[in-house]
């Protein structure tokens, strides 16, 4: 492995050692060595990890991330920055493209996911979450990460693929099931394509074709039916290129999207609602009052405890984005082909931004009730930030409002520990998936 020669620029210092023990530690275990780094290091460091090997610099100071974020994408490509999941996601996903690419799919895709389209969602998502809760029992131990990502497959199954038909969605969940299960070594089949023919990622990969092979079904079939008075994702998508004046996306590009909707939205929405009812469990107070909310309809408190639960506990860890050039980023003159990572994680456990950060507190979402004080810019970032930010960011919080209302009308929850982090697949999730005991109200 031949390293680059970066005499010349100003490339931070940072951990040392093998590309396979950094990359090693930054997939699996970078929850705890990313803290421990940043107190060596400061607030800009970088690192060597594979395939390459190539160098990755961290940034948390809010001012570098703002600057990162309003940077010229053509040259701050982010879906280059998110290659690793081209195995899974597929080379047209919006996350993974670039330049005029990506921006026609945003084009397409945003439509889906505007006001007026999240309003039409709301009822699905309601009688889901309202289907889930009614299976519970008072006195029930449940596991919440399990039940959560029970209801948001359901949400991305029958409200984006459309699929509302129980005998196939009993074919669906176990296989797409499996497809969310992607661990982050299995990633590695981006830069090693060979692996895919062996185990263990021979089986994973022969369900993913198991999977497009519905989802192709389902596009096809969608594509010849009649499709007024159908409101999913999906139905949006096939009509999106007549409305925005841009060529229809084809299916190899409609699968990817929807796949992307698929990893984007489930696992990472079903551990922010797990993070959210865990911190309330713990906290009586905390709980009543989102009872409260729950009870006259203040949604704006439910979201408040959403986002403090995103912020204390980041879903997603860090963004990417790899230089087309050498820039000068942040005072400091990096080489094209570095990739610069603001960190989430970091970014949401500032003291200079978040008094007693690590404290668990919704009532900083709640400008009103705190002074008017608003969240700087560039300080709460769990869906990235500038051009590229999560297209689905608003939906996950209407989800995740919805939820926690049907949850909250209904029973009292209570946690009996703090629950560690662990990082599974590409998401942060408590480690012991946030048992929780119910009491019926």
């Amino acid at each position: 492995m031949k390293r680059r020669d970066l005499s010349g620029y100003d490339v931070p210092d940072g951990p040392s050692g093998s590309p396979w023990v950094m990359t090693r530690r930054f997939l699996r275990t970078r929850d705890v060595w990313v803290p421990r780094w940043h107190e060596k290091y400061g607030d800009t460091f970088s690192l060597e990890i594979l395939p390459g090997p190539r160098r990755i610099v961290i940034f948390s100071d809010p001012a570098d991330v703002k600057e990162i974020f309003a940077a010229d994408p053509s040259q701050f490509h982010a879906g280059e920055g998110n290659a690793i999941l081209k195995p899974v996601m597929g080379e047209h996903s919006v996350l993974l493209t670039d330049d005029a690419e990506h921006q026609r799919a945003r084009k397409l895709l945003m439509p889906a996911f505007t006001g007026p389209s999240m309003r039409g969602y709301e009822p699905l998502v309601e009688a889901i979450a309202k289907a889930e809760v009614d299976s519970w029992r008072d006195g029930d131990r449940i596991v919440t990460l399990d039940r959560m990502n029970a209801v948001t497959l359901d949400v991305i199954l029958q409200v984006v693929f459309g699929v509302t038909d129980e005998a196939r969605l009993a074919v669906l969940r176990p296989k797409v099931n499996r497809m969310v299960d992607v661990d982050t070594w299995m990633l590695f089949s981006w830069a090693f394509p060979r692996l895919r023919s062996v185990p263990p990622w021979r089986s994973y990969f022969r369900n993913q074709a198991e999977v497009d092979e519905l989802l192709y079904a389902e596009i096809r079939e969608r594509r010849d039916a009649d499709l007024a008075g159908r409101t999913d994702v999906l139905t949006r998508l096939l009509e999106a290129g007549e409305v925005e004046g841009e060529s229809p996306l084809s299916d190899p590009e409609m699968r990817d999207q929807l796949v992307t909707l698929l990893l984007a939205g489930h696992e990472t929405t079903a551990s922010a609602l797990s993070w959210t009812l865990h911190e309330l469990g713990r906290s009586p107070e905390l709980l009543a009052r989102a009872t409260h909310a729950a009870d006259t309809g203040d949604d704006a408190y439910l979201e408040a405890c959403l986002k403090e639960a995103m912020r204390v506990h980041p879903i997603i860890d860090f963004v990417a984005r790899a230089l087309q050039s050498d820039q000068v980023v942040a005072g400091r003159r990096l080489p094209r082909g570095v990739t610069v990572a603001p960190s989430i994680v970091l970014s949401h456990s500032r003291e200079s931004s978040w008094a007693d950060a690590h404290r668990y507190d919704p009532d900083r979402f709640l400008p009103e009730r705190t002074g008017g004080d608003k969240i700087a810019a560039n300080t709460w970032i769990p869906f990235g930030g500038g051009v590229r930010r999560c297209i689905g960011a608003a939906f996950s919080l209407m989800e995740g409002t919805v939820v926690l209302r049907e949850v909250l009308q209904r029973f009292e929850v209570h946690a009996e520990r703090p629950a560690p982090s662990r990082l599974r697949n590409i998401t942060n999730v408590p480690a012991d998936r946030a048992p929780l005991t119910l009491r019926r109200r």
